[in-house]
């Protein structure tokens, strides 16, 4: 039984590798989210466009595209400097921008923190990642996040909804995808790999509508509910197949959405 454990695990390993080497590649990121940031040279630029363009990762993708792209060039393209160095008044042409149930008070606000955030240090890492932390766990992570993020006293509090916490059960679909954008490293060059502090191991699974169907199918999630624990459940199972960057199989599972046919 355990052979024919072993070898049903080879072939469903090796069926998601070949999906991810394929789908791994830059030539498939002209309609995902990615490659907003992928316009950009600088780590900081790379980083707040791609925290944007992660945020607003729902629904229609070249709707997610247009605006993120729409929101940097508001920022003229560079959105390190002006995060950085702009000024109060130069907040008033945000008033008119909108995605979705992103309004004018919520860009606003990201605005605010992120300009007292990098006044204060170099990267956005730090803020998922402080110095002295001797053992990286995503949940702490994202929870700390959401306490950092929200630690002034004028935070509006509809603002709230557009971070998640695995403290309220929510996937954390959006952060664990920014995540995996600035952690991962491979030779493919999809993601970025400019956070150096953050294990791949560490990461967790985003967890969409498109990768929970598969996901089910394989069953490689047995939980009914659709939570941080099923994040947890579906990244344990695939840390089965490579225990150091389980996180690649997002391409796999993702993927699968799109060259199924190749395999049916």
């Amino acid at each position: 039984m355990i052979r024919n454990e072993n070898i049903i695990t080879e072939n469903l390993k090796g069926f998601l590798d070949d999906i991810v080497q394929r789908v791994n590649n830059l030539d498939f990121i002209e309609l995902d989210p990615i490659r907003v940031p992928h316009s950009y040279s600088s780590q900081q630029d790379i980083e707040i466009s791609g925290f944007f363009s992660a945020i607003f990762a729902w629904g229609n993708r070249k709707t997610i595209i247009n605006k993120s792209v729409e929101l940097m060039k508001m920022m003229d393209d560079r959105p390190y400097e002006f995060i950085k160095y702009h000024s109060e008044s130069e907040r008033k042409s945000f008033l008119k921008f909108k995605h979705r149930t992103f309004q004018a008070i919520d860009i606003l606000y990201f605005i605010e923190f992120l300009q007292q955030h990098y006044q204060k240090y170099d990267t956005l890492e730090v803020a998922f990642n402080p110095p002295g932390i001797n053992h990286y766990s995503q949940e702490i992570a994202l929870i700390n996040f959401y306490n950092y993020f929200f630690e002034s006293e004028f935070a509006p509090d509809r603002t709230r909804k557009h971070i998640a916490s695995p403290e309220k059960h929510s996937t954390c679909k959006r952060l664990n995808m920014y995540l995996r954008w600035m952690v991962r490293s491979d030779t493919q060059k999809v993601d970025f790999g400019i956070w150096k502090t953050i294990p791949m191991s560490g990461l967790m699974m985003p967890l969409d509508v498109h990768v929970e169907k598969y996901a089910r199918q394989l069953n490689f999630i047995s939980r009914k509910q659709r939570d941080w624990l099923t994040v947890v459940e579906l990244t344990e199972t695939l840390k089965k197949f490579d225990p150091d960057d389980p996180v690649k199989y997002d391409f796999a599972l993702f993927g699968l959405g799109f060259i199924k046919d190749d395999y049916s």
